[in-house]
């Protein structure tokens, strides 16, 4: 495509016998947001990943505004005017916005140039953050700001970003696309990986779809939909369109909270927190960034409350929201991870047979996609990741499975795997108690939901509207206090 901003041509990319990449092309024009869509492991990051110089291609070429370019490094694709900003956030807590924003430039630092250009930066795009903030008191909003923030402050022209509504509530989600807008109005071109159709079909202009390595679609937003998006996606594979099922049957009481207070510094709700889960139900829990995770925290047996009283089963499936940092040791093998879960509560010798064994197991029945139990978790794709986790915290059917936004960053198919097993979970009698920063997730998969509100915590049907109704109240009561 002549004239366009970023434009990559037949691209391969093998990794020993596996194809990563098939001859892929893509063009992205000046002035457009264009998503790059596919399940997990179809080859999204590594194309861009390419796009960025941080890996080789095997085959295939890049040109920059119709320039042929060859990128050995991020410095030369960041040069060139691409920035790229990854799924995992790499700034210094300990630093402020500003010395994080001249991180990678040269000569001396002089904070009042940094904090002038990211002003200018924030005039330009809406993408405003005071620059004297400590990085480690952002909440993940603002953080998503500042690494885009730090990538214009490069003068990228073609801004490359990997799933960045992750992390995000709909509100700052909103936000965030308004300010991609900005700065492709004015010029600049976006590439948008994403696993959310209706993002891709809401903000985007054009869509690119990838399939095991293959692009297999290439078409302007306004002539697609969801259906012919997840046809593309998936294949002949088809994504269960099952009713939700409301029938379930409760069980006993397999977790109360009694007068629960947090200890300073954990968070708080403004009144004593009194909650039973059953058995056999599924729990939702909504709320704004940050507010749910001390009550799945104390749920998992990770928090200790100041006052209360809280009964918890000795046994409890714990799949937190940071898998790589929290659920897995990347460099570690799968049997490895295996072995990790409990940890802190085994004694004796491990019988490392037995344990490669069922790895073998988990591996099998949640079909994660891998060449071998031996292998680091770091060779899998996040799907497959999310896969394994959540086979080893549920292989041996824990009484009370707690689980921190399970779906996010997943593709349909996977996402729709993992809710089949959080309903299976449930069938067999166990508590299942899930956050989601995803409304429409916690309206199709919940049995109820708890929602977090600025006096501490209201039930409510699983109903979107009503969900996001009291959410919204809370953050404006947040905004007003």
């Amino acid at each position: 495509m002549s004239g366009a901003g970023l434009e990559l041509h037949g691209i391969t990319r093998r990794f020993g016998s596996f194809t990563a990449l098939d001859n892929v092309s893509l063009a992205v024009e000046p002035g457009s947001v264009h998503a790059l869509l596919g399940e997990n492991g179809a080859g999204k990051t590594t194309l861009m990943r390419i796009a960025f110089g941080m890996i080789q291609p095997d085959a295939g070429s890049i040109a920059m505004d119709g320039i042929p370019r060859r990128f050995s490094t991020p410095a030369d694709a960041i040069a060139a005017g691409i920035g790229m900003v990854h799924q995992q956030f790499s700034l210094v807590p300990a630093m402020t916005v500003a010395e994080n924003v001249a991180l990678g430039g040269k000569g001396r630092f002089r904070s009042g140039s940094v904090a002038r250009l990211i002003e200018e930066i924030g005039e330009r795009t809406g993408l405003v953050l005071d620059p004297r903030s400590l990085v480690g008191d952002l909440t993940n909003a603002e953080r998503q700001k500042l690494e885009i923030i730090r990538t214009l402050a490069h003068d990228a022209s073609v801004l490359i970003l990997d799933e960045p509504t992750a992390v995000l509530t709909p509100r700052d989600t909103g936000e965030l696309f308004g300010q991609l807008r900005a700065f492709a109005s004015g010029g600049g071109s976006v590439v948008l990986i994403t696993h959310k159709l209706d993002d891709a079909l809401r903000h985007a202009d054009e869509v690119t779809v990838l399939r095991r390595g293959q692009s297999v679609m290439e078409a302007a937003t306004s002539q697609l939909d969801r259906a012919t998006l997840t046809a593309a996606m998936l294949g002949t594979a088809q994504v269960s369109t099952s009713p939700r099922d409301t029938g379930y049957s409760q069980g006993p009481v397999i977790a109360k909270l009694n007068d629960v207070r947090l200890r300073r510094g954990h968070g708080a709700w403004g009144a004593p927190l009194n909650l039973e889960v059953r058995g056999g139900e599924i729990l939702g829990v909504a709320a704004l960034e940050g507010a749910a995770a001390p009550l799945l925290r104390l749920l998992a047996g990770r928090l200790v409350p100041e006052s209360g009283k809280v009964d918890i089963p000795a046994h409890i499936g714990f799949i937190p929201e940071n898998r790589q940092d929290e659920a897995l040791i990347a460099d570690f093998s799968l049997t490895q991870n295996f072995v990790l879960k409990g940890s802190g509560k085994k004694r004796g010798m491990i019988r490392w047979d037995e344990m490669r064994d069922a790895t073998q197991e988990v591996v099998r029945i949640f079909d994660v996609r891998v060449s071998s139990v031996d292998a680091a978790a770091r060779e899998m794709s996040g799907g497959n990741q999310q896969r394994f986790v959540i086979g080893r915290e549920l292989v041996d059917n824990p009484p009370l499975l707690v689980l921190e936004n399970p779906a996010q960053g997943l593709d349909v198919a996977a996402a729709e795997a993992v809710h089949a097993r959080m309903r299976d979970a449930r069938r067999h009698g166990t508590a299942v108690v899930f956050y989601s920063s995803d409304l429409d997730e916690l309206a199709e998969v919940a049995d109820r939901v708890l929602v977090a509100v600025r006096s501490g915590f209201v039930h409510s049907p699983p109903d979107r509207d009503i969900v996001g109704n009291l959410l919204l109240g809370a953050e404006l009561g947040a905004l007003n206090g």
